[in-house]
């Protein structure tokens, strides 16, 4: 053989086992990994030696013992394996243990080999039960850790130091045993655990002696439950202490009181009831208190006397700049001539049972408010007067009350260059007493001016504006092209006015920062703009209720970020947009009541719709047979496609089995459960998956050949017919899913 082929030859065999090699590289299971280490599926059999089993260990009725299935022998060798245990696909080493309820009793001593498992990131032993057993010091061996449960499991003594050594740590729960946290203390676990987010020490006891020198306690977040404990009072020097978004509950203690370095005390979100301490007063520094969102009732205020004499108790807070009630269960009445404290810049009263009366007098000697949050505080009658001369206004909350008539000239006059947040809705509002081309607050982020009275064009907020809501009002007339400046608008809600005229074209440009689009029922006409921006942002649209024609624009297609869109009782003439089965995250889909045409073919891919949960297709003329492939969507939880010319065998099968009549009725051509009308050759009692999938009588498929066909074939006039239905779930579902995206 000459040499020119031997080399040609061992050149192609070489390739050929190189190719050999990459395709089986490529083309191996996904499940492959590599094995577990030996000694680790050792250290992991002698920690399941060194404990019984005992079915009363667990308070979990769905316990079971996860380590029975661990063995040393044939298939069940590798320990990535077996149940509970995580490994590393590329190291094998395991990294994750979670034998939470598993049934187990015992003790962990120091000898334990569970400590020989030196890169795990994620250990729960939650509800178990280790015999009253301390946590070993020797739990710094897991440096790596990331994730620590150890709740529920009869762990006792003093938690051990070591544990500072855990510098990675971001959870830790070792709530509900009886342990001591003393040496170190709360101070020292805080400062030592920088990374840590979460911390759960329910029914621990807390010594807070060696952490006196504290001066800041931040845990919002943290998930504590439980009582606020009284050892609260050893930190004295503490000036900041924050607990908000916790999960305590019960009464404030006295001993809080006694922290008179306090400047800033936060305990909102919580579930705190009972009477506020009278102590209170004696904390002298406070600038900031926040009491917002728990459960505290008229009388645990009982030493602001029912808040009438709310300015006397200011006398004792000189210094206090911001106080937050909001969201409670107070009544009765405060004036707010009571608010004379020099230093108070921040007064929330809003969602209680109060009412706040005052006039024109009683601005004379307020403070400059910067935050004044007083929604839903039955303030009545014409716009309150005692806002005059708040010149300093950046947050006001008028919500829910019962203000009347115009909002003034001189109100337009305050804070135009510091006013970042209005919300007025939810009042009787019929206007503005001076009509103004552009809002005049140069730096308005927030406009609220939904469910009002209010008529006349709509006002143009300045650029600024993130959110713009004034649905539920009278206005009339077009969309300002002035409205498509505002580049970085986030939710725009005109719903529910008498606006008209055709949608403008420049409405695409806020696509690519807007989430919410809701222009739900006016009496805009035309075609929808084919405008949207090619990093469109919209998560949810609603067009229903108009009078739009012309086809579903293309560019659409752009918002592949589209969760709700709502299209319902218009009149677009267009075949079934298949194409929107491209959007990954589409759950809601409403074409309902429109002129839809052609078939609903089956889906080209199975990513297709996937997580649609409700669909309205009903009053439109669609015809390809039910798509079986309908019967897949595991999340749908409404469909509707009534009053339609559809035909054939209802699919049958996961959700398609839950579905009434009333999702088929009018289509005089469909057969089979739920309807009274039966298919030939017994169709109708044959599962989904077992169907002709093809329905050859009409090939059109999902994706985009169907648009190619729908421009080709011309305009099909549909028919829009009433639809008769159970409305109440399906209302209830479109409105939960819209109100995601509100604000």
């Amino acid at each position: 053989m000459p040499s020119s082929v031997r080399f040609l030859t061992v050149r192609m065999f070489s390739l050929l086992l190189l190719l050999f090699f990459h395709l089986r590289a490529c083309h191996s299971s996904p499940s492959m990994h590599p094995l577990c280490h030996d000694e680790e599926s050792h250290a992991l059999l002698q920690f399941k030696q060194s404990l019984a089993i005992n079915e009363s260990a667990s308070s979990d009725p769905s316990a079971y013992p996860k380590v029975e299935s661990w063995k040393f022998d044939g298939e069940s060798r590798d320990c990535c394996s077996w149940d509970g245990v995580e490994c590393d696909m590329d190291s094998g080493h395991v990294i994750g243990l979670d034998l939470s309820s598993s049934c187990l009793f015992g003790s962990i001593d120091s000898n334990s080999t569970l400590f020989h498992l030196v890169h795990l990131r994620r250990l729960n032993l939650a509800d178990n039960n280790f015999n009253n057993s301390e946590i070993p010091s020797e739990i710094r061996n897991l440096p790596r850790l990331l994730d620590l449960d150890l709740s529920l499991s009869a762990f006792s003594g003093q938690i051990p130091p070591e544990i500072l050594e855990l510098s990675k740590l971001v959870s830790i729960d070792l709530g509900l045993n009886s342990l001591k946290l003393q040496k170190p203390g709360l101070q020292h676990l805080v400062e030592a655990l920088t990374n840590l987010e979460v911390l759960h020490l329910t029914k621990v006891n807390i010594s807070a002696k060696s952490g006196s020198q504290l001066e800041t306690l931040l845990l919002e977040g943290t998930n504590f439950s439980g009582q606020l404990p009284e050892s609260i009072k050893n930190l004295k020097s503490l000036k900041e202490f924050d607990v908000a978004g916790c999960n305590f509950s019960g009464a404030i203690p006295s001993s809080l009181s006694n922290l008179t370095k306090l400047n800033s005390l936060d305990l909102s979100y919580n579930s705190f009831s009972g009477k506020i301490p009278s102590p209170f007063v004696n904390l002298l520094k406070l600038t900031y208190v926040s009491l917002s969102s728990n459960n505290f009732s008229s009388g645990t205020l009982h030493w602001l006397c029912n808040l009438t004499k709310l300015i006397n108790q200011f006398v004792w807070l000189p210094n206090l700049e911001t106080l937050d009630l909001q969201e409670n269960l107070f009544r009765g009445t405060v004036n707010v001539g009571l608010l004379r404290s020099r230093s108070l810049v921040s007064f929330r009263l809003n969602a209680n049972n109060l009412s706040v009366t005052g006039n024109i007098n009683d601005s004379v000697a307020l403070p400059k408010f910067q935050i004044l949050g007083l929604g839903g505080c039955n303030l009545s009658g014409e716009f309150p007067s005692f806002l005059h001369g708040q010149n300093h206004l950046e947050f006001v909350e008028l919500s829910g009350n019962k203000i009347e008539g115009h909002i003034p000239k001189w109100f337009m006059n305050l804070g135009t260059e510091t006013l970042l947040y209005l919300d007025l809705s939810g009042n009787f509002l019929t206007g503005f007493e001076q009509s103004v081309d552009i809002l005049p607050w140069n730096n308005l982020r927030y406009l609220m001016l939904s469910w009002n009275k209010l008529v006349g064009a709509l006002p143009i907020p300045p650029r600024s504006t993130i959110i713009y809501e004034v649905s539920d009002n009278r206005f009339t007339g077009e969309i300002p092209p002035a409205i498509c400046n505002l580049t970085s608008l986030v939710n725009l809600q005109l719903s529910n006015n008498n606006l008209n005229s055709k949608l403008p074209q420049c409405l695409g440009n806020i696509s690519n920062s807007a989430s919410v689009l809701d222009l739900r029922n006016n009496s805009f006409s035309g075609d929808i703009p084919d405008a949207f921006s090619s990093d469109c942002t919209l998560r949810a649209i609603d067009f229903s209720q108009n009078q739009l024609e012309g086809k579903m624009p293309r560019s659409l297609a752009n918002c592949t970020k589209l969760e709700i869109l709502s299209i319902e009782e218009n009149k677009i003439n267009d075949v079934f947009p298949s194409w929107l089965g491209i959007f990954p995250k589409l759950r809601v889909l409403i074409l309902r009541s429109n002129r839809f045409h052609g078939v609903i073919g089956k889906p080209r891919a199975n990513f297709e719709f996937q997580r649609l949960q409700i669909v309205d297709l009903s009053g439109n003329c669609l015809r390809g047979n039910i798509p079986v492939q309908l019967a897949q969507l595991n999340f749908l939880e409404v469909l509707k496609l009534s009053h339609n010319v559809l035909s054939g065998p209802i699919p049958r099968g996961n959700q398609f089995d839950t579905f009434d009549r009333t999702s088929f009725d009018a289509n005089p051509g469909l057969c089979g459960k739920p309807l009274s009308r039966k298919c030939g050759n017994g169709e109708d009692s044959l599962p989904a998956a077992k169907r002709d999938e093809g329905s050859a009588a009409y090939p059109l498929e999902f994706g985009w050949k169907v648009v190619v066909t729908g421009y080709a074939s011309g305009l099909v006039i549909g028919v829009i017919l009433e639809c008769v239905m159970d409305t109440r779930k399906y209302e209830w579902l479109v409105k939960n899913y819209f109100a995601r995206w509100q604000r």
